[in-house]
C-alpha cells in the first residue's frame, strides 16, 4: 500500500509548484500542504495532493459572508492558477490543463482530464480567523464554513513521533478498509477512527487487534471531525457494515495473537491474511504443508466468537 517514494516525490513537486507560485502574491498570507501526502498517510497510488492557499481578508474583504463570496473565490483561484500555471501560457509553469470549480475546492487537473484517474492538485481558497480556524467556501450552500485540517497534521504528527508504527498502520488499515473489507468508508473517516482507537503497543500485531475490538464500538457512535467543527465525517456511513467487519477482524486477530504466543508462525500468519487478503505474505515457514495451513485457517474460523466489549475511548 506504500506509495512508491518516486510518485511520491512527483507529488510533492506538483503541490510545490502551486505553493511558489501563490506565495509571492500580495493578497496571500500564507499557503498550506494538506490532505494525506501532508499526514504522510498516502496510499498507492497518488492520484491528488491537497494545498490551502490563505488570503488576506483586507484584500477582499466581501470573503467571508454568505451569498456569492464563495463562489467568487473559488472562481478567483480558478482564474489564478490557469494564469500562473496553465499549460497554454502560464507565467510561472505550464503544467495545469484544466480547472474545475467543487465544492469546496479546485480540481486542478495536471495530467489529461479524460485519463483513468488522472492526477489532480486540489487547492482551497481560506480566511484565517482569530483563533486558528479556517473559513473555506462551501459553493454549493453559498456560505462559508469552519475547519482546522492543520489539527489533524498536528494530530497525526505527535502521535508517529511517539510511536513510529502509527503512520505505516494507519495506511495499512485504510488499505484494509478499501481492499480487503470492501467498505463503503472514506478514508479520512478510518484515518480519525485509527487515530480515535490504535492503541501504542509494544506490537503491530497486539496494536491491531487492538484497534478492531475497540473500533468496532467506536463506529457505532460515529466518526466526527476532530477539530469538532465539521461534524460527522461521513453521515452515510453504514455502520452496521462496518462493525460487523471489524468484528469479524478482531476475532481472526485475537486467534492470530493466540497462535503466536503458542509459537505456531504459520498459523498465526495464514489468520492474519485471512484479515487482510492475498496480499498478505505468504508464512515464514515451509514446513507446514498448504493442506495443513488451508486446515489450520477452517478450524480457527469455527473457533467460538470471542464477547466483544465496549472500551472507552479516552
Amino acid at each position: 500500500m506504500n506509495a512508491d517514494p518516486a510518485s511520491v516525490a512527483e507529488g510533492r513537486r506538483r503541490r510545490n509548484l502551486f505553493r511558489d507560485a501563490f506565495t509571492p502574491l500580495p493578497d496571500v498570507v500564507e499557503v498550506i500542504a494538506s490532505g494525506s501526502l501532508a499526514r504522510a498517510t498516502q496510499l498507492d497510488p497518488i492520484h491528488d495532493v491537497d494545498l490551502i492557499v490563505v488570503f488576506a481578508p483586507d484584500e477582499h474583504p466581501g470573503w467571508g459572508a454568505a451569498g456569492d463570496s464563495a463562489r467568487d473565490a473559488l472562481t478567483y483561484v480558478a482564474k489564478s492558477v490557469m494564469l500562473m500555471l496553465g499549460v497554454t501560457n502560464g507565467t510561472a509553469a505550464t503544467e495545469v490543463r484544466l480547472t474545475s470549480r467543487r465544492n469546496h475546492v479546485v480540481k486542478c487537473f495536471l495530467d489529461d482530464p479524460k485519463a483513468e484517474n488522472p492526477f489532480a492538485v486540489e487547492v482551497a481558497a481560506a480566511l484565517r480567523q482569530p483563533d486558528g480556524s479556517l473559513l473555506l467556501p462551501e459553493r454549493h450552500n453559498s456560505r462559508w464554513i469552519t475547519a482546522d485540517p492543520e489539527y489533524l497534521i498536528t494530530q497525526v504528527t505527535e502521535r508517529q513521533e511517539a510511536w513510529p508504527d502509527f503512520v505505516p498502520l494507519v495506511r495499512v488499515l485504510k488499505w484494509w478498509r478499501k481492499n480487503s473489507a470492501g467498505l463503503d468508508m472514506k478514508s479520512l473517516a478510518m484515518e480519525v477512527l485509527v487515530l480515535r482507537c490504535l492503541p501504542m503497543l509494544d506490537t503491530r500485531a497486539a496494536a491491531l487487534a487492538q484497534f478492531f475490538t475497540a473500533a468496532a464500538s467506536e463506529v457505532m457512535y460515529g466518526v466526527f471531525d476532530p477539530a469538532g467543527h465539521c461534524g460527522e465525517i461521513q453521515p452515510d456511513l453504514d455502520r452496521e457494515a462496518a462493525r460487523r467487519a471489524l468484528l469479524d477482524a478482531a476475532d481472526l486477530a485475537s486467534q492470530a495473537l493466540d497462535a503466536e504466543a503458542a509459537l505456531d508462525a504459520d498459523k498465526a500468519v495464514a489468520l492474519w491474511a485471512q484479515v487482510f487478503g492475498a496480499e498478505f505474505p505468504q508464512p515464514p515457514s515451509r514446513a507446514q504443508s498448504a493442506d495443513k495451513l488451508a486446515s489450520a485457517v477452517a478450524t480457527s474460523l469455527v473457533a467460538p466468537r470471542r464477547r466483544i466489549r465496549d472500551i472507552p475511548q479516552g
